[in-house]
């Protein structure tokens, strides 16, 4: 679904109900889904059994486009609905994918950031935006992860390779460029992700898996919810090139009744002192509580 001005992260005292977050009087919170198996989706494998159309997305010049696929059909629920442990909203298109996209087009323009050569990845991906921007820009390597693999399945996959079809460059496309989407939570996922860091070069070899990192980091949207913020961080600590890698970050400074944001993900950084965070763009447009784009890097 496409952010719009009265869009908002969780849609109504059900999706609080769903974090333990409801009131006196409402039915006891579900116990929590244990988390899904860490899975590489292949191309081949997208789901023929649910509809995905697709929609432009105009990004200043640039314009991409947007899939959409029904929540009832892939996760039988509504399409309001988030479920911790089951459903992470990754079928959604989020207003900081699009904050981000914007930031990174402003990077390049100001010589701060160039996807040639890079290897790169998207957390939390869901339709896969910035990824799509990375490799228009040119990055070789460009993987994606998100909780569910049925999001990668149902709108990841077809939405990178109507992308792709649609720039008409003859070197995008999902066959003959090192594209790849991976399934899992952020505390595991990085058992299964080929490039992590010189200092697991050594079980690196063991597993078959290529050492040194991503040089670029991308996502939107992903801090959300206090309880997932140390494992994304120590996700990124694992998977960022060092000393070069950098990461960015788009999502809102605080994201209210849930109680993640921003500034208390910037919280672990400073707290843990290894890597550097500036501001990147600021957003306020009315539509939501203040928007931010951050840059991550080694000190």
């Amino acid at each position: 679904m496409a952010a719009n001005s009265g869009f908002q992260l969780f849609s109504s005292s059900g999706d609080l109900a769903n974090l333990g977050l409801g009131f006196a009087g409402d039915s006891p919170p579900e116990a929590p889904h244990p988390p899904p198996p860490c899975v590489e989706v292949l191309p081949s494998e997208v789901s023929e059994n649910v509809k995905f159309t697709a929609e432009p997305v105009h990004l200043g010049e640039l314009t991409l486009l947007k899939g959409r696929v029904s929540t009832q059909e892939v996760f039988s629920l509504s399409n309001s609905d988030l479920v911790p442990g089951k459903y992470e909203g990754g079928l959604k298109l989020w207003e900081g994918s699009m904050d981000l996209v914007k930031a990174l087009q402003s990077e390049i323009k100001a010589g701060n950031l160039s996807f040639s050569g890079k290897r790169v990845l998207e957390l939390g991906c869901g339709h896969g935006i910035p990824a799509i921007f990375a490799s228009l820009e040119g990055a070789p390597t460009v993987h994606l992860q998100d909780f569910n693999a049925e999001v990668l399945r149902c709108l990841t996959i077809p939405n990178m390779d109507v992308n792709l079809k649609k720039s008409q460059a003859p070197e995008c496309s999902l066959a003959d460029r090192d594209i790849r989407f991976f399934g899992g939570d952020w505390k595991d996922v990085h058992h299964i992700l080929p490039h992590i860091k010189d200092n697991e070069e050594d079980s690196n070899r063991d597993n078959g898996l290529a050492s040194g990192g991503y040089d670029v980091i991308l996502m939107a949207e992903t801090v959300y919810s206090i309880s997932s913020l140390q494992n994304l961080y120590e996700l990124i600590k694992k998977c960022m090139s060092h000393p070069h890698g950098v990461a960015y970050m788009a999502g809102k400074k605080h994201y209210f009744g849930v109680g993640g944001g921003t500034r208390r993900f910037l919280s672990l950084v400073e707290k843990d002192g290894i890597m550097a965070s500036s501001i990147v763009a600021e957003v306020a447009d009315g539509s939501s509580n203040l928007r931010e784009i951050w840059r991550l890097s080694f000190k």
